[in-house]
């Protein structure tokens, strides 16, 4: 072995174990080949694999994680011959996939490499990454992973693991596969829909419970199911949509009306479930990967480049530049008008997006009298002037749907409005918030007759 090249080996091997096992050496060859020095080489190495490693659960995974470790047992492995891409270099000729589970939850993996271990045992994995897979957050092991067999003594049983978790609406997310759950249906209604080339039913709606809401679908009948029923959810698939998980009622599911005497021990009932959702903080909403049918209200800080007048491609509605379409070339567009917007409360911000409807009321204007302004004033970037000059600092309540990803709260606005909190009681709960001191100079001046309305 070169003398040069000895000490940042050994350096690697004290810092990331077992550098030929995890493919980490055959990583540091490769950047010497492209000529870099092994000092840079090792630092590189070690950035990308030798930070402090996080050791999460099931529950804590979520999109674009890198280098953490988790401990868990496999629930279902299998694997698949992978094809050979013509002129690509020699790699995995199979990938193993299956399910992982801990006392948290369960989440898919995928595998470049063979696992030391079958369905029930429990492995241990460093530098594992996870990644998106059909709006699902997916476990990913790569040749870089280290993956052990472990004692598995602190780890529930295979059937234990195995057993469908009964969860409150709330708790739901991207790491379920199949849940139980008892809640109340406040929307239903019945559509068609072309699946395979035919047309079938399917009833959509919106499940409550005490703790939050979500959509749901079936795809059988429900009879009996109503506006109003309580019912019993068993074995009901979730689906990810925009990171909002789904309740899908599939074929396996098993649907049950929830008795009178049942419904009593519940914590809610159909008349408190349908009641409005109460206002949250922002950094409640942040806490969440995503949240369906909240309520939050605070002060338009910015609008964002993209708001006024748009075009959309007709046949995906996608914004086009230039008549060009990414997906269906150049097209006719369709005149569109949208506001993007941030929301601050105080406690923290999220992007919200008005759709034409709402960005036609909170503007006071609609589509045809923006055009008129944007031709008049011969500017594209008229409206969205405007815009800007009208709408920053107003204070506006919004509800509708977020979610949560790597440039912070994208909230779609589905109503908006400005609220009746009157404008002194929201200061006093401000300077509430900086200290006493404040609220006190606040008191003596609304004492003295200066109204803060």
């Amino acid at each position: 072995m070169d003398e040069k090249i000895a000490p940042h080996l050994e350096e690697l091997t004290r810092a990331l174990g077992d550098i030929e096992k995890t493919g980490i050496r055959a990583e540091f060859y490769k950047l010497l080949a492209f000529r870099v020095s092994p000092e840079i080489a090792k630092d590189t190495i070690l950035r990308k694999f030798g930070g402090k490693r996080k050791i999460l659960k099931v529950k804590d995974l979520s999109a674009s994680l890198k280098n953490f470790e988790i401990t868990g047992r496999i629930l279902d492995i299998g694997e698949k011959p992978l094809r050979p891409q013509e002129g690509a270099h020699e790699g995995p000729s199979k990938l193993y996939t299956g399910v992982f589970a801990d006392e948290t939850g369960s989440v898919m993996f995928s595998s470049w490499k063979e696992l030391p271990g079958s369905v029930g045992d429990a492995i241990n994995i460093k530098n594992a990454y996870t990644r998106l897979w059909q709006n699902r957050v997916r476990l990913s092991i790569g040749e870089q992973s280290l993956v052990s067999r472990v004692p598995d003594s602190s780890l529930p049983q295979l059937s234990e693991l195995s057993e469908i978790p009964s969860k409150k609406l709330i708790d739901i997310g991207a790491a379920d596969f199949s849940v139980n759950t008892v809640a109340c249906v406040l929307q239903l209604s019945h559509r068609e829909v072309p699946v395979r080339g035919k047309q079938s039913k399917v009833i959509s709606g919106v499940l409550a419970d005490e703790t939050a809401r979500l959509p749901f679908t079936a795809w059988v009948e429900l009879p009996g199911i109503d506006i109003g029923s309580i019912i019993r959810i068993e074995g009901a698939q979730i689906r990810m949509f925009r990171g909002m998980p789904s309740i899908n009622l599939v074929s396996s599911t098993r649907v049950s009306a929830v008795t009178a005497e049942d419904a009593e021990k519940l914590a809610f009932t159909f008349e408190s479930a349908s009641k409005d959702p109460a206002p949250l903080k922002i950094e409640e909403i942040a806490s969440r990967d995503s949240m369906f049918d909240v309520i939050a209200a605070g002060n338009i800080v910015s609008v964002r480049p993209g708001s006024g007048i748009i075009s959309r491609c007709p046949e995906c509605s996608r914004v086009i530049q230039k008549a060009n379409c990414r997906v269906h070339g150049k097209v006719e567009g369709v005149r569109d008008m949208r506001i993007k917007a941030v929301l601050d409360d105080g406690t923290g911000a999220m992007s919200v997006m008005f759709p034409r409807e709402l960005a036609e009321t909170i503007y006071g204007k609609t589509l045809e009298e923006a055009e008129q302004l944007m031709f008049s004033d011969i500017s594209k970037d008229a409206v969205y002037e405007d815009l800007r000059r009208f709408l920053t600092g107003r204070y506006i309540a919004v509800r509708g749907n977020s979610s949560n990803g790597e440039y912070g709260i994208s909230f779609v606005a589905e109503h908006a409005w400005v609220p009746d909190d009157d404008l002194a009681v929201r200061v006093v709960e401000l300077l509430r918030r900086l200290g006493p001191d404040e609220e006190e100079q606040c008191s003596e001046v609304s004492g003295g007759g200066i109204s803060l309305a």
